[in-house]
């Protein structure tokens, strides 16, 4: 696929596909971030160009999602930058490096027990809906755990 179809496509499934994704509370707490003055940014798994829709769709600063090479205009199928684990945490330190912020200091919201890297690098980790695996992590940590709802589509 020619990275204009990816966009294409990503337009065509915010409404039905991308916003009943979001947990009203997750979506809110961001909105609330933002009026007391904070950034905020999304950081994903997902293809760069969804976190841009989001990240455009919300009104939020910015974001950082897994971004594939392209070759002749197509996409190749290779990731050049996979934001999964550690990686992820990686590219949350660089973002903060690159935009001032303080990590000790910065929330993160997560549902994955492959997001412990990334939840570790912030002063204030959340659960959301977690899996088995984070959800017992969180526990005993002490972090908050947050049962979200989902949007309905």
């Amino acid at each position: 696929m020619r990275p204009e179809e990816v966009a294409e496509l990503v337009a065509d499934a915010m409404e039905p596909v991308l916003r009943p994704l979001l947990a009203p509370e997750v979506v809110d707490a961001a909105h609330g971030y933002r009026a007391r003055g904070h950034r905020v940014y999304i950081v994903s798994t997902a293809l760069q160009e969804i976190v841009d829709a989001i990240v455009a769709d919300l009104a939020l600063d910015g974001g950082i999602g897994t971004v594939c090479e392209v070759a002749d205009g197509r996409y190749t199928g290779r990731a050049l930058r996979p934001i999964h684990g550690k990686a992820k945490a990686a590219a949350l330190r660089e973002l903060a490096e690159r935009e001032a912020l303080d990590l000790s200091s910065s929330t993160a919201y997560s549902d994955s027990h492959s997001d412990l890297p990334f939840l570790e690098a912030v002063g204030h980790p959340v659960a959301v809906n977690p899996d088995r695996a984070l959800r017992k992590v969180a526990a005993a940590r002490g972090w908050p755990i947050l049962e979200a709802r989902r949007r309905a589509a």
